[in-house]
């Protein structure tokens, strides 16, 4: 009788072991996270602007000369959209809208920025993927702003939209704006505070700005150089005070911080520089 017993048992334990080792085959085990975005960078200094812009506010000819930039510019027609109180802005957002020379339509950008600290760039890049932009979302594209002191990392969407009854370099109106940056609002913008927190505000915007820029394209050490005269309304309001951007893109972190010192470098000894980060996009919303 024991024996019967005990090959009962032995055979109950076998088969509740099968049961288990199976379960713990099937089961499924935990979701692998997405890895973090891989950036390009873009770096951007400032010169200044009384050693190369003439008394016509157009660049010298000699900064020309050096980057190899044709007297043909690009227009660039650009303004923000936020509410008063700015809480887009200060949720770390800029929807904007766009209207470059030579191109049909308006470009829509909607960009999430992140600071980077301690020139901790990784660091920067899993804060983004905590928020929800990881590798996995081909529809963001993630870049480092590489600035003279201060590096950011924006995420950005771009798209395209038409509206009728504009020509050349018109910008839409407050309404058309606000249309046309609602009804393509991605959703991490819309649902970023609340689901739907992105279209309300901006049913309540205004426009910051307009500014009209104008870009020459060039080559520096081997990179496409551009440089940007940004035409803004001055801290009292009354007066313009120009913002000059010079910046090149490269999709190698080495290559950036090697070609951003030696561009400091270069510009310093034109007597070029001026050794401030760019805060285009705070002035105007500061000023507008």
């Amino acid at each position: 009788m024991m024996r019967k017993r005990s090959k009962w048992m032995a055979g109950l334990t076998a088969a509740l072991c099968a049961v288990v080792m199976s379960a713990s085959i099937m089961a499924p085990g935990p979701a692998k996270a997405a890895s973090n975005m891989v950036p390009d960078y873009e770096v951007k200094l400032l010169m200044n602007p009384s050693a190369v812009l003439g008394t016509d506010y157009k660049l010298t000819s000699a900064v020309k000369s050096a980057f190899g930039m044709p007297d043909t510019v690009t227009k660039m027609n650009v303004q923000f959209l936020d509410t008063d109180s700015k809480d887009i802005y200060s949720n770390g957002w800029s929807p904007r809208v766009r209207k470059t020379e030579g191109e049909s339509g308006f470009e829509l950008t909607y960009k999430k920025r992140f600071p980077v600290v301690g020139d901790d760039i990784d660091a920067a890049l899993t804060t983004a993927n905590q928020d929800g932009f990881d590798s996995s979302d081909t529809n963001y594209e993630a870049q480092i702003e590489w600035g003279y002191q201060k590096k950011t990392l924006s995420v950005t969407r771009s798209k395209s939209g038409s509206k009728s009854g504009y020509s050349g370099m018109d910008l839409p109106s407050l309404k058309d704006s606000r249309s046309l940056l609602i009804n393509n609002a991605p959703g991490k913008f819309d649902d970023y505070v609340y689901n739907g927190w992105g279209t309300e505000m901006l049913g309540t915007s205004r426009i910051y700005g307009p500014v009209l820029a104008k870009r020459s394209i060039g080559t520096w050490s081997g990179l496409k150089t551009y440089i940007e005269v940004w035409p803004i309304k001055d801290a009292a309001g009354t007066g313009t005070e120009y913002v000059v951007e010079i910046s090149f893109k490269t999709a190698d972190r080495a290559v950036a911080s090697q070609k951003h010192d030696e561009l400091i470098a270069y510009l310093q000894s034109k007597g070029w520089f001026l050794p401030q980060d760019s805060l285009k996009t705070q002035l105007i919303m500061d000023r507008y």
